[in-house]
């Protein structure tokens, strides 16, 4: 009897929802990516293997957070969502999940994801992520996406704060170096995604998003993705130029920003029907090698 009414409770509370459509709303594949720089941040800021408890805590309440963010983000970009291609699956628009269950979700493991960090981490992380979450669940989505198409390199720093985040949790305090990291997540995200939008103009076209590519036009956006992808390059020096890191760094970063590079220049010049999705896939590739690279040159090199 107790079995069958606890089934019958979380059957109300799920509706028709199953566990997928709770998962798809987090964006599982963007916050592992979010998590592996909050890893790497946090193994940089000590000497030898982090604290195993407060890396386990520091990595699930960033996660708990980092996926509220994205529930909300699914929450409130629904009207939009049905109306793109890309989209238009996603459990809100197919009408698996209803706003209210979503919106109770997101609130729940955003709230459990900040009290992990709270009493098991320490209360600058906690707040950091908070912030964070805000700047891009609310600040990013609600105005900047649809205000302006430099939406994503102004929201970008909240995407872009998770190594400082793993940083601050092992340490309590911000770091110079922590910010490096900071910066080039920061540097990354404008040429990662406007290749993306490149590929998807007609879509963010239909609902009038001012992407760079709807407002300025594709061949202005490749040429900021090549200018920005410059500029990373550069940005990536930087933790070698500091004594951050060492050879085996600055020998994998140069290796694939020149990649990078190759395909910014190839979608900028030579640019067939799939180069801009290419250099969308290969600019995540880059980011999660760059961030092991740093974190094998950390402990073989140190």
């Amino acid at each position: 009897m107790t079995q069958v009414s606890s089934r019958g409770v979380l059957s109300a509370l799920m509706g028709d929802a199953g566990w997928r459509d709770y998962y798809q709303v987090t964006k599982p594949k963007v916050v592992m990516l979010l998590l592996l720089t909050a890893l790497v941040g946090a193994c940089l800021a000590v000497n030898g293997l982090p604290p195993a408890g407060l890396l386990l805590a520091a990595m699930i309440g960033i996660g708990l957070m980092s996926s509220g963010a994205a529930a909300y983000n699914h929450l409130l970009d629904r009207e939009i969502d049905a109306r793109m291609m890309r989209t238009r699956g996603r459990p809100l628009v197919r009408g698996q999940l209803t706003a209210m269950r979503c919106f109770s979700f997101a609130t729940l493991i955003s709230v459990l994801g900040f009290a992990v960090l709270a009493l098991w981490v320490n209360m600058l992380t906690a707040w950091l992520t908070a912030f964070s979450l805000v700047g891009y669940a609310l600040i990013y989505t609600l105005y900047l996406k649809r205000a302006t198409p430099q939406n994503i390199v102004i929201g970008g720093l909240a995407g872009a704060a998770p190594p400082l985040l793993g940083w601050t949790a092992m340490t309590g305090n911000v770091d110079p170096h922590s910010l490096l990291l900071v910066l080039i997540v920061f540097t990354w995200t404008p040429p990662h995604f406007w290749a993306l939008a490149i590929h998807r103009r007609d879509d963010y076209a239909k609902v009038n998003m001012p992407m760079l590519p709807v407002t300025h036009g594709v061949a202005f956006t490749k040429t900021c993705i090549l200018l920005y992808t410059v500029l990373l390059g550069l940005v990536c020096l930087l933790p070698y130029l500091t004594g951050m890191s060492h050879e085996l760094y600055l020998l994998g970063s140069s290796l694939l920003n020149g990649a990078f590079l190759y395909y910014a220049w190839r979608l900028k010049f030579k640019a067939n029907s799939g180069d801009a999705m290419a250099t969308f896939k290969f600019s995540i590739v880059h980011l999660m090698l760059l961030f092991i690279i740093l974190l094998t040159d950390h402990y073989l090199l140190a």
